[in-house]
């Protein structure tokens, strides 16, 4: 199987120059990194090449890096039932740069472009009807970026009182504490709350 996909990345390789800017095989897949520029035509390349015939669009996804300056990567999983392969196509972005949309090409991209959208917050030009999928209407942020607050900005309950559900800004009602994860045989470097007179001696 190996050789198949290393041939095929080669193949690649040859017909895309430019538009291919690295590729590499895991985990029994292909995995291509294309500019985004380039993504519609790749992604045509790679359902209408006999060599290919990826005509089952799985899904896309969003990863976060916060620390590069293009901080998302951008994943497209394909499946070719005709050579049983599938390929990962990656397009790295930033938080304003939008990625072409490939509904053009997979119409199921669809829902998957809006949560990746919902999700990170990346744009993507082209799209019939870009807009939150899985988050509430007037939603703030994007809940799978890296720094994103794990207790969000927004709690909402049902108000018995008022008889219906209400949105309130986050309390934590518990001030939070930093664990160092020392072994509990060797005790801690601080003295915690209600435990002063033990210490003492």
């Amino acid at each position: 199987m190996d050789q198949t996909i290393q041939a095929l990345g080669e193949y690649l390789e040859g017909v895309l120059g430019d538009k291919l800017t690295k590729w590499a095989i895991g985990v029994d897949m292909l995995t291509l990194d294309v500019p985004a520029a380039a993504i519609v035509e790749v992604a045509t390349l790679l359902r209408d090449d006999p060599r290919c015939l990826f005509v089952n669009f799985t899904d896309v996804s969003g990863v976060d890096y916060p620390s590069r300056e293009l901080r998302f990567d951008v994943v497209y999983h394909l499946l070719s039932p005709k050579h049983n392969m599938r390929v990962r196509v990656k397009v790295a972005t930033d938080e304003a740069t939008p990625v072409p949309s490939v509904t053009p090409v997979f119409p199921g991209a669809d829902w998957f472009e809006r949560e990746t959208y919902d999700m990170y917050g990346v744009l993507f030009t082209g799209h019939p009807d870009l807009r939150r999928l899985l988050t509430d209407y007037g939603f703030d942020g994007h809940p799978l970026r890296k720094d994103f607050p794990m207790t969000g900005f927004v709690e909402v309950r049902y108000d018995d009182e008022v008889k219906r559900v209400v949105y309130e800004p986050v309390r934590l009602t518990q001030e939070f504490r930093n664990f160092d994860f020392m072994s509990p045989w060797e005790g801690t470097d601080y003295v915690l709350p209600g435990d002063e007179k033990a210490k003492q001696g």
